[in-house]
């Protein structure tokens, strides 16, 4: 099963990747963004995610992606680590908000790092 600490492991291994705490939670940071949170239960995690596209991921797996009320006007997902299918897709998840926080200068310097490879 797929589990917070497998977001820390994959999180880390991209290029210039901190972790830091905020409220009290682990956060994961490129060149000072935050692009990965694990909510207090660790049964989730959130990802940035514009708006327009987080409404269609919600709507296609709503037992995978939830927003809740609180992080309604954000530009994040929250994504369920149960409903995962494999770490493959976990990685393309966080690939995906790691690139939308990363300079272009990292994402240039990367382009092994796409969703899906």
């Amino acid at each position: 099963m797929i589990d917070a600490d497998d977001v820390r492991r994959i999180a880390l291994s991209f290029p210039e990747t901190v972790e830091k705490e905020a409220w009290s939670i682990p956060t994961f940071r490129v060149a000072g963004k935050m692009y990965v949170t694990i909510p207090d239960d660790q049964t989730s995690f959130a990802v940035r995610c514009p708006r327009h596209e987080r409404t269609e991921l919600i709507a296609a797996e709503p037992e995978k992606f939830w927003v809740p009320q609180h992080e309604a006007s954000s530009a994040w997902v929250r994504v369920r680590l149960a409903a995962l299918e494999d770490l493959e897709e976990l990685r393309g998840i966080l690939v995906d908000s790691w690139r939308q926080a990363a300079p272009d200068r990292l994402t240039e310097q990367n382009p092994d790092l796409r969703p899906g490879r």
